[in-house]
């Protein structure tokens, strides 16, 4: 299969065209004049209709993610059908969600407008190549602002493909386009005066890159880094079907998620039972071709990537873990890596201080509730998290007052949705997509105050 999940790196982009840069920015910069004062309905028509299209098209922008980054089909099918989900969330709550806010003061009247900034540079990664933009996409456009994707540089099509979509659901010229360019195009962007915010999506260096310039030029911006998230298993759970559920939040998009459960952190109790059942389904899982209906498991995006999570595997064993399960590159065409299972796992390992981006997973073994939490929390990221426990209050304390992440599950895998706020604290980022928050990411909050006619 000639897919670019064979490749050894990202594609090389063509060098930039300044003029052709240039040209994008300023037809976002123009557009947004016109698109900031079309009333909510129209926008939202135009949302609905690329809601359609996405479902319409499913079928073959689920065959684009598989080819250009492995994604099996089924699983691409149901990334469009959520990009339509959170296109038409948007469709249906902007106008409440940016509704004046009235503020009893001296005044005759006042309150806070909440009004778009502009034209918003969204930089995205190629793991849900749909997905991480339509959940920047909805709320920036429906608020009022224009957009510029600047894409990975291996997903291409895809990026093409979404502006595509808009331009087809009505979007007038300049509201969203696409920049095939390299990273090495992202600092001028950042720095031109009309860009007035960046969202990104990626690694926590690119976030610390893009946050310095950010801050440089004095611009919003919003930032999804890296995750490491911990489920937590204690005594009570029901193990076999927490297994069931761990093996899942571990391999959907062949682990390539931040929000992928990567650290199992389990009570000593129920850890033997706990790692017999996970890493019987860990080894279930078909991995194969992403263009088979029945594959559940595809390559990764890349070789480099592949080697990159081999050699964290390959150190965390020298150091002591246990490999209940795959651990070897296998042959063949493909950056396929095998569901691997690592036991043991302990401080000074890659698999545990580490970001694991593949379906690779660490079991830690705990005494009790205290130290799980403990160890949950024992790194830099705080993205998702999630705890498992027959006592669902228990559940809800530990997640709500304890666990350090910004989406906290009780007895379910973390995921995104529309109608929550989405985002992390500490190394995986700053500020919120998603819900209303993400919708007031890239507004200004405006006071407005009325006072009484003024006499002589």
């Amino acid at each position: 299969m000639d897919t670019h999940a064979t490749s050894t790196s990202e594609r090389p982009m063509a060098a930039p065209d300044p003029a052709a840069i240039d040209a994008a920015v300023a037809a976002a910069h123009a557009a947004f004049d016109s698109w900031r004062h079309i009333p909510f309905a129209e926008r939202a028509a135009s949302m609905r209709r690329a809601a359609a299209l996405l479902r319409d098209r499913a079928d073959r922008y689920a065959r684009l993610m598989a080819e250009e980054m492995g994604k099996p089909v089924a699983q691409g099918r149901a990334e469009a059908e959520k990009c339509a989900w959170g296109l038409e969330f948007y469709a249906d709550n902007a106008e409440s969600f940016l509704a004046d806010e009235p503020v009893a003061t001296q005044a005759a009247r006042s309150y806070v407008a909440y009004r778009p900034l502009g034209v918003i540079l969204a930089v995205m990664p190629w793991n849900f190549p749909f997905w991480q933009v339509v959940r920047f996409a909805a709320p920036a456009l429906m608020a009022g602002n224009t957009a510029l994707l600047k894409h990975a540089s291996n997903v291409p099509g895809c990026s093409l493909a979404i502006a595509e979509l808009f331009a087809d659901a009505g979007l007038p010229d300049g509201v969203f386009a696409s920049l095939l360019v390299g990273s090495d195009a992202v600092a001028g962007l950042v720095a031109d005066q009309r860009i007035r915010g960046v969202s990104l999506t990626g690694s926590t260096p690119a976030g610390r890159a893009v946050a310095e310039l950010a801050g440089r030029h004095l611009k919003p911006c919003v930032l999804e880094l890296g995750g490491s998230d911990p489920y937590v298993v204690l005594a009570d759970a029901d193990v076999a079907a927490v297994a069931a559920v761990c093996a899942q939040a571990r391999l959907t998009n062949a682990g390539q998620s931040c929000i992928a459960g990567k650290r199992f952190v389990v009570v000593e109790a129920v850890r033997p039972a706990f790692e017999a059942s996970f890493t019987a389904h860990m080894a279930a899982a078909r991995v194969g071709d992403p263009l088979d209906e029945a594959t559940e498991v595809g390559p990764l995006a890349r070789l480099d990537l592949r080697a990159d999570l081999h050699a964290q595997v390959a150190a965390s064993i020298a150091l002591g873990a246990r490999c209940l399960l795959g651990g070897e590159v296998p042959e063949g065409p493909g950056a396929f890596y095998p569901p691997t299972v690592l036991a043991g796992v302990a401080p000074g390992m890659p698999a545990y201080d580490q970001e694991l981006f593949g379906p690779v997973a660490a079991i830690i073994g705990v005494t009790d509730e205290a130290e799980a939490i403990r160890v949950a929390n024992d790194t830099p990221f705080g993205l998702g998290a999630a705890v498992f426990t027959a006592d669902a209050a228990r559940g809800e304390r530990l997640a709500a007052d304890d666990l350090e992440a910004g989406a906290c599950f009780v007895n379910a895998q973390v995921h995104s949705d529309p109608r929550l706020p989405f985002g992390g604290v500490k190394d995986s980022g700053m500020g919120r997509e998603l819900g209303r928050q993400g919708i007031l990411a890239f507004v200004n909050a405006k006071t407005v105050y009325v006072g009484g006619a003024v006499r002589n």
